[in-house]
């Protein structure tokens, strides 16, 4: 049943409204600083253990990827620049139901990352003796991946209690932090290129065992979700996020965006490159998903080690802790915000569009915390939280090129601060590599983050039927009629499919061979996209959507 929407819109008090204090370098580096996380210290080695040397591939691929779903992003952000927008971008375009579903996903993969990071930094520790306890592995378990230990986990909770406790200074102190941090982090992985390709330059190791391509196509795509790839890429909308929070949003939105994402991407294949290329001919014997660099506890590092650069791999687990602190910091942030568009969507209880007298939006913070301990439990492990992270990212930024298209067809006159080349076009293609990306994730990771989303609508359902929020959402089932079917039917292809791990798929002749699975997946993915617009919500409704909420969050200026 659906459920009219105040008639009044609501209007931002002191003790709700966020203040515009952020500018273009602050939202800028609120992305560069999520982007260049724990990625950079791990996902080289994941990437050339499972695709050879043609992780360079992998890395390019997903450059590219990204990239378009920036830019997507970019457009958006500009044109509404509301905080925890991707969150509230397929409300405004499909209404109640499919908010609801992509705002989940949206929260879900910001409340995962903080934890991830925080595993990082412990990992890393483990080289100075008084922490070597507080990390253990499980070999009948978990083979080589490094798990929290009880004192880890005491360590962990610390360790997020530290970033919450930083965002309660506010968003301008908070950006003032993370800026510092981020010009460390961005510098850090530079001197480390600069250093290794001066140091140690084996051209003959991107022809090793095997040759570029040993490894095969369907290797490097598995790589690219699996490894931690994605992953690295993911913190592009952290501006978009921090939008409520700009000084002129709808100039730095798209700036910040798109270059967020060309800096991160280049150093990334940079880093790929020189790791390919510095190890030493001892360390790639025996194939590359079994060759002695594989088990190197902190791979960065452990290849300055190697090649006796001892002052590089002081910094380098110097930065280890920096460089996913800084990271962990932002999502922190993110998670709040995000909590907070959802309230004023009226998805989650009022109380978390509350803001404290520094505008800190402080429910969603402490929620944070609370989220970010219990993702400890079910995932002790960098890698094992990687997975569900990336799909529910994947999920999340497929909601941005439906809303794109919506926003194109139905309001053509909004004006645009940064208006997409080719959109019409650019939309259904993104949104196509983006449910690639959750096919090459697999089955078994996919499935997780749908049970997710049953959670997720118990909890939405619970606050609206306990009445915790005054703005009560329009459902429009009509507008999310193509969403069952694009939850189910995507997850059914994966099954079938040749990068299946548990169905139907992991058989020696999965019913949907390599490169088949691809062809449907793209042919489902484009029958949605067009069905979705074509049953999405009527200009007149968006309008009064976009008016009761963003007009008066954009009047908001200190």
């Amino acid at each position: 049943m659906a459920t009219e929407t105040s008639a009044v819109p609501p209007q931002l008090s002191s003790h709700n409204q966020l203040y515009r204090q952020v500018g273009l370098i602050g939202l800028l580096w609120a992305s560069e600083g999520s982007i260049i996380g724990s990625g950079w210290l791990f996902g080289a080695q994941g990437a050339l253990a499972t695709a050879g040397p043609a992780a360079l591939l992998s890395w390019g691929i997903a450059a590219v990827i990204v990239i378009v779903l920036a830019l997507v992003h970019a457009e958006l952000g500009g044109l509404f620049p509301i905080a925890g927008g991707t969150a509230r971008f397929p409300h405004y375009s499909f209404g109640g139901a499919v908010g609801a579903s992509f705002g989940w996903f949206s929260w879900i993969q910001a409340a995962a990352v903080a934890p991830v990071e925080v595993i990082a930094m412990i990992q890393y520790a483990q080289h100075w003796h008084f922490t070597s306890g507080w990390m253990y592995t499980k070999p009948s378990i978990t083979g080589t991946q490094h798990i929290l230990s009880h004192t880890g986990l005491i360590v962990a909770v610390i360790l997020i209690a530290i970033m919450v406790g930083i965002n309660f200074l506010g968003v301008r102190r908070l950006t003032l932090v993370n800026s510092v941090a981020t010009w460390w982090k961005v510098g850090v992985p530079l001197l480390a290129i600069f250093v290794f390709a001066a140091a140690s330059w084996h051209s003959g190791n991107f022809s090793a065992d095997g040759g570029f391509m040993e490894a095969g196509w369907k290797n490097i795509l598995l790589a690219i979700p699996g490894t931690g790839i994605v992953f690295s890429m993911l913190g592009f909308e952290q501006a978009i996020q921090l939008a409520g929070e700009s000084e002129n949003p709808k100039k730095h939105l798209p700036r910040a965006t798109i270059l967020s994402i060309l800096i991160g991407a280049a150093v990334y294949i940079l880093v790929q490159v020189v790791f390919i290329a510095a190890l030493p001919a001892s360390q790639i014997k025996g194939g590359w998903g079994s060759a002695p660099f594989t088990a190197l506890a902190y791979p960065i590092a452990g290849i300055a080690t190697l090649l006796s650069i001892g002052w590089l791999a002081t910094i380098l687990f110097i930065d280890a802790v920096i460089s996913p602190g800084g990271t962990a910091l932002i999502y922190a942030t993110a998670t709040s915000r995000i909590s907070y568009g959802l309230s004023r969507n009226g998805y989650v209880p009022e109380a978390y569009a509350r803001t404290n007298s520094r505008g800190v939006p402080w429910v969603g913070l402490v929620t944070a915390f609370i989220s970010g301990c219990i993702f400890f439990l079910p995932f002790p492990s960098w890698q094992s939280m990687v997975g569900l992270t990336t799909s529910a990212s994947v999920l999340m930024y497929a909601g941005a090129p439906l809303a794109f298209g919506v926003f194109r067809n139905r309001l053509p006159g909004l004006e645009r601060p940064y208006k997409l080349p080719g959109g019409a076009v650019v939309a259904p293609i993104a949104f196509v590599l983006a449910n690639m990306i959750v096919l090459w994730s697999g089955y078994d990771t996919i499935y997780k983050v749908d049970v997710t989303v049953l959670i997720g609508y118990f909890l939405l359902a619970l606050s609206r039927v306990l009445n915790l929020n005054p703005i009560k959402p329009v459902l429009d089932f009509k507008a999310a009629q193509w969403l069952p079917v694009y939850l189910v039917g995507s997850l059914l292809i994966i099954w079938v499919s040749s990068f299946d791990t548990g169905g139907a798929g992991s058989l020696s002749r999965p019913p949907l061979h390599f490169g088949y699975d691809m062809g449907v997946m793209a042919v489902f993915s484009l029958a949605i996209y067009f069905w979705a617009q074509a049953v999405a919500l009527p200009t007149a409704r968006i309008e009064a959507m976009i008016a009761e909420v963003v007009v008066a969050e954009e009047s908001v200026v200190h």
